[in-house]
């Protein structure tokens, strides 16, 4: 009697395994360069982005210094949306998947990512060492250097990871929502970093692509990774 071999059967499940992989590594590959090549432009001073960048921070400034009370919401937005709160929140909402949905290592992929989107933030800036804008009448000063935006960065991070966690546990209209109040938060934290002077629209921009496109691209690897502990609650 000859046993039948298991060997194809074994091979479909790791071959799915190195798609995901793959696929998360090319998207990654493919956001590192457009990051990058922002970067560089940013680096070498390419004029059509500094004019831009110079000419928005000037209307931006002028706009804020001219109303008290829109500065003092600036300032505030920009206290409640620091990595620290941004992170802590997202983490309890980690906490809360984990616990309430048994969705263990989805909350763990969630984590995981945010962290690694915190201290690689920090490192492009390092890396990249743009000087932060420099305005006559200074209306808020920050720490270390512009290129991208640590807020705007963490914030898309935190924001797109929590979506996406959360995303089976939605509605089809929760979902819409969920999509336009990250998207929301993520546009006034940009404006917010403009219109305070302390980072030009390209540190911005650089923020939104680092934060959103590691999320992104990270899950693009973890996706379709289903425990059997997991299907048995929630079949995605």
């Amino acid at each position: 009697m000859v046993t039948p071999s298991i060997a194809p059967a074994n091979r479909r499940p790791r071959a799915g395994r190195l798609r995901r992989v793959g696929r998360g590594i090319f998207d990654g590959v493919l956001v590192a360069g457009v990051v990058t090549t922002l970067a560089f432009l940013v680096r070498v001073k390419f004029d059509p982005i500094i004019d831009w960048d110079e000419a928005a921070i000037a209307r931006a400034t002028a706009i804020t210094r001219s109303h008290d009370g829109f500065r003092a919401t600036l300032l505030a937005w920009q206290t409640a949306f620091l990595p620290t709160p941004c992170y802590v929140v997202a983490t309890a909402v980690c906490v809360w998947v984990w616990r309430r949905h048994h969705l263990t290592t989805r909350a763990m992929w969630a984590f995981v990512t945010m962290m690694i989107g915190w201290n690689l933030a920090l490192d492009v800036k390092l890396l990249v060492q743009r000087a932060r804008p420099v305005v006559g009448e200074p209306i808020e000063t920050a720490p270390g250097f512009s290129f991208p935006s640590g807020h705007v960065s963490n914030v898309a991070t935190a924001t797109t990871a929590v979506i996406v966690l959360i995303w089976p546990l939605l509605s089809h209209t929760s979902r819409r929502a969920a999509v336009a109040v990250g998207t929301l938060l993520i546009a006034l934290t940009c404006l917010d970093r403009v219109f305070l002077g302390v980072h030009y629209p390209s540190d911005c921009v650089g923020g939104v692509l680092l934060g959103c496109g590691l999320v992104l691209s990270s899950y693009a690897g973890y996706a379709g990774w289903k425990p059997a502990k997991q299907l048995t609650c929630w079949p995605f």
